[in-house]
């Protein structure tokens, strides 16, 4: 069960520079380049606010599944 869970830390890591990636390059500049007042306010938030928070915490549950903080 210890094995899985590491695996799954790695897995964790790898989703949160993928939501990363996302959150930056597919939904932040797009938007905050279009020049639309809409699409600017939706930039900033997932920019500023979204991303960092949902990378965050899934690098941190990653980071703690890979040292073993979730054993029995």
């Amino acid at each position: 069960m210890n094995a899985i869970k590491k695996i799954l830390g790695i897995v964790w890591i790898l989703l949160a520079l993928a939501t990363a990636y996302f959150g930056i390059a597919v939904l932040g500049l797009p938007k905050i380049a279009s020049g639309n007042q809409e699409d600017l306010v939706f930039g900033i938030i997932i920019m500023g606010v979204l991303t960092p928070i949902i990378t965050g915490g899934l690098l941190i549950f990653g980071k703690y599944a890979l040292e073993g903080e979730y054993g029995d």
